[in-house]
């Protein structure tokens, strides 16, 4: 199993932390209020730990679980903490109007966190298009939920094989540059929710046929 650092206590850090301890992964949360990050680590329970912000994680794999507007002054605040670490971006970037995002035209989310860790550091793009009330659910009718994975490199095989030991199907979409593509397909989400579906209990997947 893998050790798994929780940068973050939001909804989806309460969700992915909650499913990876069922799987036998080894959590640490981390938050800038101690106390937050305590009774998250109560909630996951089997034995996650809390640590300090800034601090270097003890994970190998990082879940950057915080809102896009602060995650680019979180990230840089660990600096070389994060040195060979593969970091996962769950962020979108996405203006609280949901008529834009908050990166520059010619960029996206990823892009940016990318940008800032140290070289040596491998940020892979996921979790992003699914709400947590859907992603505790997991299946549906029999039918592991869809969680594309692009990245910088192949290390996103490995971020691969930590959604697949969640019960859900990984699909790699290829480069880190999909990500700009991950990152639309939430503002389709937010769109579906608001106009359409009325209700956030609906996930976006592949029918593969044949």
């Amino acid at each position: 199993m893998t050790a798994i650092s929780i940068i973050g206590t939001c909804g989806m850090a309460a969700a992915i932390g909650g499913l990876a301890a069922r799987a036998g992964h080894t959590i640490e949360v981390v938050a800038r209020d101690p106390a937050k990050g305590q009774v998250l680590a109560g909630q996951i329970g089997t034995g996650a730990t809390t640590g300090p912000i800034g601090a270097a994680p003890v994970g190998d794999l990082v879940i950057v679980a915080v809102p896009y507007p602060a995650v680019l002054d979180v990230v840089k605040g660990y600096g070389e903490g994060l040195s060979r670490k593969i970091l996962v971006d769950i962020t979108n970037p996405i203006k609280s109007d949901f008529r834009g995002f908050l990166t520059p035209e010619d960029s996206f989310g990823a892009r940016e966190i990318a940008k800032v860790v140290p070289a040596d550091a491998h940020v892979v793009k996921a979790f992003n298009t699914q709400n947590s009330d859907v992603l505790v659910a997991g299946s549906v009718e029999g039918r592991r939920l869809d969680y594309s994975s692009p990245a910088t490199t192949r290390r996103r095989g490995r971020v691969s094989a930590f959604i697949d030991s969640l019960g859900l199907r990984p699909m790699d979409a290829g480069p880190l540059t999909m990500a700009w593509t991950l990152e639309h397909a939430c503002m389709l989400v937010l769109g579906l929710l608001t106009h359409s579906v009325k209700h956030p209990n609906f996930a976006i997947g592949i029918n593969i046929l044949g």
